[in-house]
């Protein structure tokens, strides 16, 4: 059937609040999806947030323009046949606002109480909430085959499981390696950190160049069902040499200069700045650290007390009897309203931050050599860096995709396929929206998937970070249906598990992040889909309703 185009530039106000929640959608993206890459680095205290927004500015937003998907699924996955829509491309424009603003409201909501949903089956959901309102049940793909809702279901217990495997065994081969022996762990850590990076370097690389939207290769599954044949395509030469000269140049870097840097920080214990690992050849003998040792338990495990050693806390109480002075509230009184409501996580201390319910974590965790636990803090901000590259190059379209569909009506008259093209200042425009949603309300969830569902080092957080990855790669081959919000849970209770024992994992925590997934469908789908019937069924100021007869 033949689509049926409007006028050109009709329904600007469509347009434009399309374009309002499209942007508060990437912010809810950004406050939500953006810590499944930098929690872990925070709450281990390997980054702290404003490090982590830093880099995320730069590594979202490359992401995000420099390989985000040339062209955005407007129905994502084939969830609502569009076909139907054919002969009523203002209601597809209407359909894809309700779309986004229900899903935009549904995460904010969720993110302000604690919740941890997908980003991505929210905005699924939300899109089979205006397919049934418009055209009844038939709209909506509901079956497995052909990724339909029975496919998104699955995810829910498919994710987080094959990551809790994935991360688990990473941090217990990583435990039985490097950690099973003490007086050995930090000779054994600076061995195996070469391999750890390159390994590491290998699979975000491969992440990114396969899973990209603009290189002439990919990933494909026969019939783009579980099961299906899985192939690559495209130029696998030039993706390949890609990828190996990315993992190459993170090998030569690790044997010529961190080797030589851990040897001298840790084992030599020089006093020697992070960034001087890019030098370390020319920076000359610098005298002992004598405080490496207190220093290091600062960094590493500040919200438990190790072996005697004084806390931050306890630190600071010795200085001073006087109350510390909460930098929130200093400063002009709309100065301090600004911060508490925009900038709270700049001035909190996140890591430290336990609700009630995790007082008894650390306690059932068990802990490791600092020094050791260091040589993997370098490690974890590599994989939080690409792993955030690759979320800004793939989940940009979560926000952007209805908003092309819209845009392509409204300055086109029509959407002739299931694919929107993005122009790039769209990308750009989703980026942007994801950075500030990080900056401004990221550490809400922060706090929830760091020290308050299990405890955090830095090992424990690469092992998180390096299984959730994994996870995403693993089912793009067997096409199984994953949310990285859910990978990275998953993630985190694996590796609580190994590292500790059932007790070192906040289950009431898991249980409410839980009860978010089950919530999207439902609240989602019937949210958007009242909301398009209550618009589109609602008198009308253009024409008066015509008497019966």
């Amino acid at each position: 059937m033949a689509v049926v185009p409007i006028e050109v530039h009709s329904y600007t106000g469509i347009f434009v609040v399309t374009l309002l929640f499209a942007f508060l959608d990437g912010y809810s993206i950004g406050a939500n999806d953006v810590a499944n890459s930098f929690a872990t680095s925070v709450g281990s205290r390997s980054l702290s947030y404003a490090q982590a927004v830093s880099i995320a500015l730069f590594t979202e937003f490359g992401g995000a323009v420099l390989l985000g998907a040339s062209n955005a699924s407007t129905i994502k996955d084939n969830i609502v046949k569009s076909s139907y829509f054919d002969k009523r491309q203002d209601l597809l424009m209407a359909g894809f606002m309700c779309a986004l603003i229900a899903s935009s409201l549904w995460i904010m909501g969720c993110i302000r109480i604690g919740m941890h949903p997908s980003t991505t089956h929210s905005i699924v959901c939300a899109l089979v909430g205006v397919g049934v309102a418009a055209y009844g049940w038939d709209t909506v793909n509901w079956s497995w085959n052909g990724r339909g809702v029975a496919f998104i279901v699955a995810g829910w217990f498919l994710a987080p499981a094959l990551a809790a495997i994935l991360a688990g065994t990473i941090y217990g081969v990583t435990r039985w390696i490097v950690f099973s022996n003490p007086d050995k762990s930090l000779q054994r850590g600076i061995y195996a950190i070469p391999i750890y990076f390159t390994l590491t370097g290998f699979i975000v690389s491969f992440f990114v160049i396969m899973k990209n939207g603009k290189g002439d290769w990919g990933i494909n599954v026969a019939g783009n069902n579980p099961g299906g044949a899985v192939t690559l395509t495209g130029d696998l030469g030039k993706a390949f040499t890609i990828i190996g000269c990315m993992t190459g140049v993170i090998l030569v870097f690790c044997l010529a200069f961190a080797v030589p840097f851990f040897n001298r920080r840790l084992v030599k214990e020089e006093s020697l700045k992070w960034y001087h690992i890019f030098y370390i050849w020319f920076v000359p003998t610098q005298p002992r650290d004598e405080n490496l040792a207190f220093t290091l338990n600062q960094a590493m495990t500040p919200h438990v007390t190790l072996d005697g050693v004084q806390t931050t806390d306890g630190a600071d109480a010795a200085k001073s009897s006087e109350p510390a002075v909460d930098p929130l509230q200093q400063g002009h009184p709309l100065w301090v309203k600004f911060k508490t409501v925009a900038l709270k996580g700049f001035y909190h201390d996140i890591s430290a931050d336990q609700y009630e319910s995790a007082k008894h974590l650390h306690d059932n965790a068990h802990l490791f050599d600092n020094k050791t636990e260091y040589l993997f803090s370098f490690l974890q901000v590599m994989t939080a860096a690409f792993a955030s590259f690759a979320h800004g190059s793939n989940d940009v379209a979560n926000s952007v995709g209805p908003f092309a569909g819209v845009y392509a009506i409204w300055s086109e008259g029509k959407l002739s396929s299931n694919k929107a093209p993005v122009p790039t200042w769209m990308l750009a425009f989703g980026g942007i929206a994801i950075n500030l949603g990080l900056a401004f309300y990221g550490y809400n969830i922060m706090r929830n998937l760091g020290n308050n569902l299990t405890y955090h080092s830095p090992s424990r957080g690469f092992a998180m970070e390096l299984g959730a990855a994994l996870t995403v790669i693993t089912a793009a081959f067997l096409a199984l249906p994953v949310s990285t919000s859910q990978c990275i849970v998953g993630a985190t209770l694996g590796v609580g598990f190994v590292g500790g024992n059932s007790k070192a994992i906040n289950w009431k925590m898991f249980g409410w992040i839980g009860l978010s997934w089950a919530l999207t469908l439902p609240v989602a789908s019937v949210s958007s889909g009242l909301l398009f019937y209550i618009l589109t069924n609602m008198p009308s100021f253009s024409s008066a309703p015509v008497a019966p007869k």
